[in-house]
């Protein structure tokens, strides 16, 4: 049987682990900082991620060119998966493997900041992506899972939340992605 209260407490457990660890806490802050810092010198964050990741990526993305808790200018942020034609055809054409690093090949820019999103820190486009970013001069933000997995070799900044849960992860990177994007809008837009 299936306890809602347990789920609510691993949830909050892994939560609680993050608040307790400050080196996590401060890798928080160096990652929105870094976003900082390339927004106001004309930068783009790009967000990708798989699945419920394409999800987040989408999301934060929306909280930096949208708004997020007050109406201010639109900051320059996207997830590199919104267009299908365009995902379909390089993954056809190409490979899976390639439809985020031809997108920052087309789009990015030195002092840009890229935020790969993977649970288990081994997704091959990601990793691409993140090959194809160094390459450029675009810093890189990794949040994963536990071990970081591959992505913890070649993040500027890994945010590993410490759990191998999916769904323990994943709710711990939009808790993550949210607190980045109230720094960022907070940072460039005081009120």
């Amino acid at each position: 049987m299936i306890s809602i209260e347990n789920i609510i407490k691993d949830s909050i457990c892994v939560k609680q682990l993050i608040l307790n660890d400050k080196n996590f806490v401060n890798r928080i802050n160096e990652a929105a900082v870094l976003c900082v810092e390339s927004l106001k010198n004309g930068g783009k964050i790009h967000f990708c991620g798989n699945g419920g990741s394409a999800s987040d990526a989408q999301h934060l993305a929306a909280e930096l060119s949208g708004r997020f808790y007050y109406d201010r200018p639109p900051l320059n942020a996207e997830a590199l998966h919104v267009n299908t034609s365009y995902l379909t055809a390089v993954a056809n054409d190409y490979s899976y493997d390639m439809i985020y690093a031809r997108m920052l090949q087309a789009s990015a820019k030195k002092g840009d900041v890229l935020v790969g999103i993977s649970t288990s820190g081994n997704s091959a486009n990601i990793l691409k992506a993140f090959e194809v970013a160094k390459e450029i001069g675009v810093k890189t933000i990794g949040m994963t899972g536990e071990t970081g997995g591959k992505m913890a070799e070649c993040s500027d900044v890994l945010l590993n939340v410490p759990s191998k849960c999916t769904p323990r992860i994943q709710e711990s990177h939009i808790m993550i992605g949210h607190i980045i994007c109230e720094i960022i809008e907070a940072t460039i837009f005081p009120r």
